[in-house]
This record gives C-alpha cells, sequence and structure tokens, in this order.
C-alpha cells in the first residue's frame, strides 16, 4: 500500500506565447526563472515538475502529454505572460489529469514606473481567461485561483488542490478485499461496475481461508514482536490475557499480510463470517483498527464503498482518518455520538494521551472477547462524509463540517466514540443527512477537508452536499 505521506506530484504548465521574445529579448528566460520559483513553493507538502515553458502549441501538447505518462498526479496551469487559448485545446482534449488554472502575477502591485515589459510579463489574466474559456467549453472541470502566490489563500488553494488529486490518483488504482456482506443492509448495495468505473476502485472477493492460512504460517517471533510493540504503545488492560492478545495479533498480520500480498487498499468482512467458518476464536476488531492506524481502508458487514472511503480520507486529509456511525443524538451537547463495534483509528488520538488496549465482552458474532483499543479522537474541527450509491453511475458525497468535542465521560462504553457537532446543528444536520440518503457507515476525517472533497467530487463527476 502507498504510504499517505507521499507528496502529490504536480506539474506545473507555465504558458506564454514565444512571439514576446523578439521584442523583448531575454523575456523567457526570466520567466522561466519566474516558473521555477513558483515550482518552489510549499515544496515540503507538495511537489511541482517544471522543466520547460508551453511556448506554442506543440510544445504544450508535448509538456500535457509527458506529464500524462510521468506518474503526475494533476496539472496547475499558470500563465506566465499572454498565451493563446487555442494553443491548449488539442492537448486538454487528450488530458486525463485533472486542472487548475491560477492567476499568479510576478508582480503583486502596479507600480508607477512600469513600462511595456513589466506590464507584459504581468498580463496573464487575460490569458487566463483564454484558457478557462476553452476549458469551460470542452467540459472539462477545473480549479480557479487568483491572488498572490505569497497568500495563505495560495498555499491552501495548491495543497487542496494537490492532495485531491493525488487521492483521485489512489482511487484510480485501489483495491478492496471484501468477505461477505450483511444480509438485508440496503445503502451498502452498490453496482461494482459502476462503482470500478466512477472512482477506479476495485472490487475483490476473497474468503476467511485466505486469511487464515497466513495466520498458521506466523512464527513466534513475529507475533512477539507486535505484543512488545502494544505493550509501549497502549495502556494494557491487566484482565487482557496473553492468550488473547496472542490471537488478536495473529489476526491482525494474517489481514495484514492478506492486504500486502494482494496488494489491496482495505478490506471489509462481515462479522457472522467468522463465527460460521469455525476456525477463528474473536473478531478482528484490534486488526481492523491497528490497520486503520497504518492507513489502510476498513469498514464493516461487506461496506465496500465505505471502505475505499476511508482509504481515500487517508490520503486527502494527510491525517489518520477513520470508519465510524452514528449512533444517537444528544441534546445536551448539541451533539451525535458515534461508535461501533469496536473498531476506530487510535491513530487520531491526542498524541499527548496514550490508548487502552482492554479485554471487553461482546455478543456479536458469539465469539471470544476480542481485545478492543480504547480512545477518543482529539478534540478540535472535523469533517464527517459518506458516499452514497444513488442509481446505477450516480453517486453522492454527503459532508458534514464541525466539531470534536472533548467529552470522553462515558465510563462504561468499551467500544471507540466520540462526540460530533454539526455546524448546522444537530436537527437540520440530521435531517438533511437522511434526505440525501447519506448512510449509515461513515468516515471521520481530522480537520476542515471539506474543500478538498469538494474539489475531488468535481474531478470525478461526483454530487457533493454539505448538510
Amino acid at each position: 500500500m502507498e504510504n499517505q505521506n507521499v507528496r502529490p506530484r504536480i506539474g506545473l504548465l507555465g504558458l506564454m506565447t514565444d512571439g514576446y521574445e523578439a521584442t523583448f529579448p531575454g523575456i523567457m528566460e526570466k520567466q522561466k526563472k519566474y516558473g521555477e520559483s513558483l515550482a518552489s513553493m510549499y515544496s515540503d507538502e507538495v511537489e511541482i515538475i517544471f522543466n520547460e515553458i508551453g511556448a506554442n502549441r506543440k510544445s504544450i501538447e508535448k509538456i500535457v502529454a509527458d506529464y500524462n505518462a510521468g506518474g503526475i498526479d494533476g496539472i496547475l496551469i499558470v500563465l506566465l505572460a499572454y498565451s493563446q487559448g487555442a494553443w491548449l485545446l488539442k492537448a486538454m482534449q487528450n488530458n486525463k489529469l485533472p486542472v487548475a488554472v491560477a492567476v499568479l502575477q510576478t508582480d503583486d502591485v502596479v507600480q508607477k514606473d512600469f513600462e511595456e515589459f513589466e506590464l507584459t510579463i504581468n498580463q496573464g489574466i487575460h490569458g487566463a481567461q483564454d484558457n478557462c474559456n476553452v476549458l469551460m467549453r470542452l467540459g472539462i472541470p477545473y480549479q480557479v485561483y487568483a491572488g498572490s502566490r505569497f497568500s495563505e489563500e495560495y498555499h491552501t488553494f495548491l495543497v487542496d488542490f494537490a492532495r485531491a488529486c493525488r487521492t483521485r490518483s489512489i482511487l484510480q488504482k485501489m483495491r478492496i478485499g471484501t468477505m461477505g456482506r450483511m444480509q438485508g443492509m440496503g445503502d451498502i448495495l452498490t453496482d461494482e461496475m459502476q462503482l470500478f468505473t466512477k472512482l477506479g476502485v476495485e472490487i475483490c472477493h476473497d474468503d476467511l481461508g485466505c486469511v487464515h492460512s497466513l495466520m498458521e504460517e506466523l512464527t513466534e517471533d513475529e507475533v512477539e514482536s507486535v505484543i512488545a510493540e502494544d505493550t509501549r504503545e497502549f495502556q494494557m488492560d491487566p484482565k487482557l490475557t496473553k492468550e488473547s492478545h496472542q490471537i488478536a495479533v495473529k489476526e491482525y498480520l494474517g489481514f495484514k499480510k492478506y492486504l500486502e500480498n494482494n496488494q489491496y487498499d482495505g478490506f471489509t468482512a462481515h462479522f457472522d463470517m467468522f463465527g460460521q467458518d469455525g476456525r477463528f476464536r474473536q473478531l478482528p476488531l484490534y486488526a481492523a483498527s491497528k490497520l486503520m492506524g497504518e492507513g489502510y481502508g476498513y469498514a464493516a458487514e461487506g461496506d465496500i464503498i465505505c471502505a475505499a472511503m476511508v482509504r481515500a480520507s487517508h490520503e486527502l486529509s494527510n491525517a489518520p482518518a477513520g470508519f465510524t456511525e452514528m449512533y444517537m443524538m444528544d441534546e445536551g451537547s448539541d451533539s451525535i455520538l458515534f461508535c461501533h463495534a469496536g473498531e476506530g483509528n487510535y491513530k487520531m488520538i491526542d498524541k499527548a494521551k496514550k490508548p487502552r488496549l482492554i479485554d471487553r465482552y461482546l455478543g456479536e458474532g458469539g465469539l471470544e472477547n476480542p481485545p478492543t483499543i480504547m480512545f477518543v479522537p482529539r478534540k478540535g474541527r472535523a469533517t464527517l462524509i459518506s458516499l452514497v450509491s444513488v442509481k446505477g453511475e450516480r453517486f453522492r458525497l454527503v459532508v458534514a463540517k464541525g466539531e470534536m468535542l472533548e467529552k470522553e465521560d462515558l465510563a462504561r462504553c468499551e467500544m471507540p466514540y466520540f462526540f460530533f457537532r454539526p455546524d448546522s446543528g444537530v436537527k437540520k444536520s440530521v435531517e438533511a443527512w437522511l434526505k440525501q440518503g447519506g448512510t449509515h457507515h461513515e468516515v471521520i476525517c481530522l480537520g476542515d477537508v471539506a474543500p478538498r472533497w469538494k474539489m475531488l467530487c468535481e474531478m470525478l463527476d461526483i454530487e457533493y452536499v454539505e448538510v
């Protein structure tokens, strides 16, 4: 699985007509250096590729073709002076990468002593108009920014666009291992071919034997190494037996090897299958939590869409994201309580705190007590999302922005949980969620990453709705 800490790769398409060189000798070299300076900005977050100016139709088409063939996630168009929009047309017809246009001037302020040269290198705005008109008429979605390259708004725009582009790249080659599906659960059903066509997510149907055989091959050293790591990372419940811990670790390592061997980005499994199989003693709640903490996608009960969205959320937010579910509305705190059977991304906890690994009873599945990683995510801004399969190739992303509360008072709750206060209020948010068909499995992302989701939806032609 690709690591979510990898920087997105964006190709800078710097445009200006080469006809300016005859009038202003050296202008091309000057603006190339300006383009290089743009490429070097925020390089710790985004890798921007820029080697040459698109100075005519031929060079523009070559650059765009090279970006499409070179492992680039998206294209950022910047007008280094004026450039004819028609020169972009064929390049964009053959382009398969997301596009953004940024109006960034060499100088942010018009100086009194400016001559024609200075006005020429700053006149990218009408080139942007020409080129955006072509993109619009071609029906190509594109993001737009206009302003100073030194502003925080541009920094945010660039990183948001880059993360959305990289998430799209991840989705295009995503593979989700699937083991069963809960009978009668309607909102997780989808046309798998349409999901593959629209998002690029390939659904790979397997059975639990794939995991069990890998568990049988594990060495004692492999298991003990993870147990030693756990004792350092978690507060250990004294009631948790060594044997129970070992079983959970074997399940975790079995699933991890299953994912690695098949190059899967995540998995989903229905809990009833583990008891019916007869070879498993626990539900793999610990395994699901550990793997989400490593950046994999996961969802319960055969929900392939949500599992894919968990993986995508790690990438989009460049932070831990987790599978969750709405449990109940809480009028006392004007928030919604979220939790599930015991799976959650414990890497979302405040770094000053330590998750607990507990022994707990769970009736679902009819198996032995599953060791469970207990935690509450850190307080602060958060974004809740659900990808809805509407009909055929039509998908809708339902998004709620809000606040994760500092509320950890459920002393008898033995599942990871949190309280989320939607910006629009609990009543309005829940009613709108239901009207839009939002599913009962969701993904929680740290931070306000709604703009990134909106960009991604435009790239994938998915309806975007905030509630």
